[in-house]
């Protein structure tokens, strides 16, 4: 089976680097699925679970938002931050849900960043769905 090159990186560290089959995930235009061939393509990410399949599997990668770039046989992940799933801790993921749900439902403060809890939910739930996954 044909495949392209697929590397995640954020400023810490190279998450992964692997040939793969597809890449499946959240750009901001919707979701986008890569195969081998694809044309060049730039696209912020959203806050997503990117789907991976290797192999004949697949798996997901935890991303808080970024920018995919398809060029050449690469796909080129630049996250704020990644996670594979043996990396993530379920219980503090499901601890920061709980926390930022919280936040939400007070409405009546007016010292919460509304914003910032929204974007902690959406994390929390991308990496309780891919640690779940490993």
């Amino acid at each position: 089976m044909s495949t392209m090159q697929l590397d995640i990186v954020t400023p810490e560290r190279k998450v992964y680097s692997e040939q793969v089959e597809m890449v499946i995930a959240r750009a901001a235009e919707g979701d986008i699925g890569i195969l081998p061939n694809h044309s060049p393509f730039v696209s912020p990410l959203k806050i997503t679970a990117v789907k991976v399949k290797k192999g004949g599997e697949e798996f997901l990668v935890a991303v808080s938002g970024g920018f995919i770039e398809v060029r050449g046989g690469t796909v080129t992940i630049l996250a704020e931050a990644a996670e594979l799933p043996d990396e993530i801790d379920v219980e503090r993921a499901k601890k920061a849900k709980k926390r930022a749900e919280e936040r939400l439902a007070d409405k009546q403060r007016e010292d919460i960043d509304f914003k910032r809890a929204e974007i902690a939910l959406q994390k929390a739930t991308v990496r309780i769905q891919v640690g779940k996954s490993g």
